[in-house]
């Protein structure tokens, strides 16, 4: 199997030679050269023509997002971009995302040489998921690498045999890689009395709240970082928090967001399959699940159990998703209804939501939160 070529591109002569350290580790990867800056890195993308570019974002003579502007314009590849300011400068972060940079690393503020090691297993699952990231050229979804013990959703909100309870509709999104673009699309074509959305997205805790903010001003819709208790509305979009679960639960009469400092679920916090779950226990086949594109099954089951319990369900197809992991398993599980193209989500979604609800499937249920 051919090793996956990389061309690592940054001003700084120490996190070149890092990169290359970390990278060269794993016998997939190749590194097959490093450039100081983005012109000559243009050079060097024609000499060597390489499978991942990893980018820094301030580098001399041109900026990296200008650099990838370009890039993905004229010479479309897979990025992941690897810089400091990914740490504190989310809105360059999320840019170079909706430009097409598949994923980001950041490097650490300080004590370079003694922490940045640290991120080697990260760096090399995220180049070999960024190789994968082409418009059919996919073959299986990546998957993470192994770390901490793998829980379930069990480990957030137990199964129970049982029928859930119905309520008025709501749509339940999870994404991952990729999918900060998807969910923009997605939202950008909602119309501003949509019926409530909640969104999981992996994401780091610092990224979240600009990520909310940034939706917010490309949709008709309000969209919002999800706080806990607060009510579900008609015309919202909530978000979970980069570090919490986030849970639909029943208040009353109303639905409310709920936020759990749970433990990592499929290794993930927040997790997908803790949201659609939670559906399914607040107002079963009432909700709605999309699973978009993004690295390993986080999502697959919960969308299973919510189509389970009578909820529609669909997935993004393999075609226009930057990785087709998390809709792809959902897919070979049979939790989806349909697999469509992410422009035809949104349409997708109101057209369900305006469809009388549907009698629940005899199947396990779920227990609600104490």
């Amino acid at each position: 199997m051919p090793r996956i070529r990389v061309l690592i591109i940054d001003d700084s002569a120490l996190v070149r030679k890092m990169l290359a350290g970390m990278l060269s580790e794993d016998p997939q990867i190749e590194v097959v050269g490093s450039a100081p800056d983005p012109l000559a890195a243009r050079e060097k993308i024609k000499q060597l023509n390489p499978d991942v570019l990893t980018l820094d974002v301030e580098m001399p003579r041109m900026d990296g997002l200008t650099f990838l502007d370009n890039l993905m314009r004229l010479h479309p590849m897979p990025v992941v971009m690897v810089s400091s300011l990914t740490a504190r400068g989310a809105e360059v972060t999320l840019r170079a995302l909706e430009l097409g940079a598949v994923d980001f690393l950041a490097k650490p503020g300080s004590d370079l040489t003694g922490t940045f090691g640290d991120s080697a297993e990260e760096i090399r699952a995220k180049v070999k998921v960024a190789a994968r990231a082409r418009p059919r050229a996919r073959t299986e979804p990546a998957q993470p690498p192994k770390a901490s013990p793998r829980f379930d959703a069990d480990a957030v909100l137990p199964r129970v045999t049982g029928s859930a309870s119905s309520g008025g509709r709501i749509i339940a999104i999870g994404a991952s890689t990729g999918g900060t673009e998807a969910i923009r699309v997605v939202l950008s074509m909602m119309p501003p009395d949509a019926p409530p959305i909640v969104i999981t997205q992996h994401i780091p805790a610092q990224f979240s709240a600009p990520f909310a903010q940034r939706m917010d001003k490309c949709s008709a819709m309000r969209v919002c970082e999800a706080r806990d208790g607060q009510s579900i509305q008609a015309g919202h979009a909530y978000i979970a928090p980069g570090d919490r679960h986030l849970l639909v639960v029943r208040d009353g009469s109303r639905q409310v967001c709920r936020l759990h400092d749970g433990p990592l679920v499929n290794r993930h916090k927040p997790s997908v399959d803790v949201l659609f779950r939670s559906v399914v226990a607040g107002i079963g086949a009432a909700g709605i699940g999309a699973l978009l594109t993004g690295m390993g099954d986080d999502g697959a089951r919960g969308l299973k159990e919510m189509r389970d319990a009578g909820a529609p369900t669909v997935v993004q197809d393999e075609t226009t998703s930057v990785v087709w992991g998390m809709p792809g398993s959902a897919w070979k599980l049979g939790a989806a209804d349909q697999a469509l193209p992410l422009e035809a989500i949104a349409g997708r979604l109101l057209e369900l939501a305006a469809r009388p609800l549907a009698k629940p499937r005899a199947a396990a249920g779920v227990a609600m939160l104490p």
